[in-house]
């Protein structure tokens, strides 16, 4: 995340805050769009096998990311689409951004044929499901960062190896914006959450009930961690962002070799009191090792939804794309959606049977209509997000509830 190529100290709190707002709140015109599909890796014909480290290198040959294979040059997919691998052995793609909603579809399309072509040989598929059903968790990459990561999150029970391991989401990026309007797109980012938690919920449980049944327990195993790194924020005033960074534990420092894991727990801020020195890469680290619904990355990358089965993943892209067409709808999202916009945990456990959340899906897709008009989708896939949204939204039929239908299977 840091914008410049050498690491640069940091003495003082006040210089710590004016870095973190100046990569994590990147004004400018609202122009561009991304997304990041990650994904369980199954056999649907073996619902306990999974790949293991060698098979994946194998499958992915050069488009391996370093982290599985070291020296691996890690070269896109087709359309540019960058391919990562989770813990668990979970597949992701992060496409380039796009200024049209409809180029990115193409693009992100044609980059999962392409990995799923990668996976046929060895009969393993893309799940449509966000949370694993049948195999515990089990952790087939081990990096510095992950190890830290682990270590931490197993102090607060097993939810923290079902998140690592055995879930997938989908991730939105959308620009800040400008001005006013960045502090407003930044709120309604968060409003959002709940109501498009619920409505696209997809992991209604685990393998083991590690995490008790929900309509995400995708969402539930996050809330069960170290909260300062996950929960919603306690304000959504953008300026305020700065100072939960400083004030949440460092779970990990880069070292050239050997572990990463941190022997004193201690805050951002108490490590920059101390002393010791902290430069922009310490803070780059830590920047990527919180994890709120939305994260500011220079763009929002909004991390509350969970991976979509099928194709789906277009409907809640265009529907976001929609609300954030302008400050019209995002004024009406501000309006519309207040009422719920700390709903967080009715959202999880109960999705759109909460009463209150399923009024305000029925009102979003009114609100969304005339920028799903301006995206300029093709016809056949403009009735597919129309038809979705409407079950979603207004029947208040969350994917999850879907699931034997989707895989074929529980």
């Amino acid at each position: 995340m840091s914008t410049t190529t050498r690491p640069q100290p940091i003495r003082t709190i006040a210089e710590a805050g004016t870095y973190v707002t100046r990569v994590c709140f990147k004004h400018g015109p609202p122009v561009k769009t991304g997304i990041e599909l990650e994904w369980l890796v199954i056999d649907p014909h073996d619902p306990d096998r999974r790949p293991d480290v060698q098979t994946l290198v194998t499958l992915l040959g050069p488009h391996a990311p370093a982290t599985l294979a070291a020296g691996s040059p890690g070269v896109p997919l087709p359309r540019g689409g960058l391919v990562t691998v989770e813990p668990g052995g979970q597949l992701e793609i992060s496409s380039l951004p796009y200024h049209s909603v409809t180029d990115l579809i193409t693009a992100m399309t044609a980059d999962i044929q392409a990995l799923r072509g990668l996976l046929a040989p060895a009969g393993f598929e893309l799940s449509g499901v966000a949370a694993d059903p049948h195999r515990l968790p089990h952790r087939i990459l081990r990096t510095p960062r992950y190890d830290a990561m682990a270590d931490r999150f197993d102090q607060f029970g097993p939810a923290g190896r079902v998140m690592m391991c055995s879930t997938a989401s989908t991730q939105i990026c959308l620009d800040l914006g400008s001005g006013a309007e960045a502090a407003d797109r930044w709120r309604a980012a968060h409003y959002l959450g709940p109501v498009l938690l619920a409505a696209f919920a997809n992991s209604p449980r685990t393998a083991g009930e590690l995490v008790p049944a929900a309509a995400s327990t995708r969402m539930s195993s996050w809330w069960q961690l170290d909260p300062e790194r996950t929960r919603p924020p306690a304000s959504t005033v953008l300026e305020d962002y700065a100072e939960r960074v400083v004030d949440t534990q460092v779970l990990a420092r880069r070292r050239a070799t050997g572990d990463w894991r941190v022997a004193q727990s201690l805050t951002l801020r108490e490590w920059i009191d101390s002393g010791e020195q902290v430069t922009t890469a310490d803070i780059d680290l830590h920047l990527s090792m919180l994890f709120p619904p939305v994260r500011p990355q220079g763009y929002l990358e909004i991390r509350y939804l969970d991976a979509q089965p099928g194709d789906e993943w277009i409907v809640p892209l265009a529907l976001l794309a929609a609300l954030f067409a302008g400050p019209h709808p995002v004024g009406e999202v501000l309006r519309g959606c207040a009422e719920g916009a700390d709903r967080w945990q009715q959202a999880t456990e109960q999705g759109l049977a909460d009463p209150v959340l399923r009024s305000i899906a029925a009102r979003l897709l009114d609100i969304a209509i005339p920028g799903l008009d301006g995206l300029g989708l093709p016809p056949a896939m403009r009735e597919q997000v129309d038809r979705v949204l409407r079950r979603r939204l207004c029947e208040g039929v969350n994917p999850g509830s879907e699931i034997p239908l989707v895989e074929g299977r529980l």
